[in-house]
């Protein structure tokens, strides 16, 4: 039995440490504190911005795929949020999934069509905000079709990046659109027409 002492003093002492550890943790940066939210230009910070879709794949999987290098824009009054603006532009080369076949595969003409349509874009036309939620209305542009869509947002938090020294602020969201209303219709209903999309987004204070 001397062979299971040592582990289990081991979960024990790390057990009794976590409190201390945590208590010792420095606050983080953001926080989900409207209050920190300045007026002004903030610029998509595409390091920490992600667009994610998910599918429905022969029935047998919900297949998962990841856009990134987004760029854009916001204006925000913290005064009249309902009054924002959002541009937030992807280049569409830039999806990837697990699976290095694939990722050609829908870059090509049965799918993204890359080569004729490089970006997709949203753009908002209105904004409705109850507290710390939204409902964002916007143009989305891909495979070049325009068709209107709403995201349901959630700020996430502000506060000064450490590396940076600039406010940034964060925010999340998601929506579904149907791919054939872009004109993007190869394989359904093998691969579901019906596309979830999730969004994570950073922003960058200018000036």
């Amino acid at each position: 039995m001397r062979k299971y002492l040592a582990p289990a003093a081991l979960v024990l002492a790390t057990l009794a440490l976590g409190p201390v550890v945590a208590q010792d943790a420095p606050p983080l940066p953001g926080a989900p504190d409207p209050a920190r939210v300045q007026a002004g230009t903030y610029a998509v910070d595409p390091e920490h911005t992600q667009v994610a879709f998910t599918v429905n794949h022969l029935g047998f999987s919900n297949y998962v795929g990841l856009f990134g290098s987004a760029t854009g824009s916001m204006t925000i009054d913290p005064a009249h949020p309902e009054k924002a603006s959002l541009s937030v532009e992807i280049p569409v080369k830039e999806m990837y999934t697990t699976s290095t076949e694939l990722n050609e595969h829908v870059h090509g003409p049965d799918f993204l069509d890359i080569a004729q349509f490089p970006t997709a874009k949203f753009e908002s036309t209105s904004i409705k905000v109850d507290g710390t939620t939204a409902e964002i209305t916007g143009n989305l542009t891909l495979h070049g079709v325009t068709k209107p869509v709403t995201l349901d947002a959630e700020f996430t938090g502000a506060g000064i990046q450490p590396m940076s020294k600039k406010l940034n602020i964060g925010f999340s969201g998601a929506t579904a659109i149907k791919r054939s209303d872009f004109g993007i219709d190869k394989y359904i209903p093998l691969v579901s027409d019906n596309v979830g999309l999730s969004i994570v987004i950073a922003f960058e204070k200018q000036g």
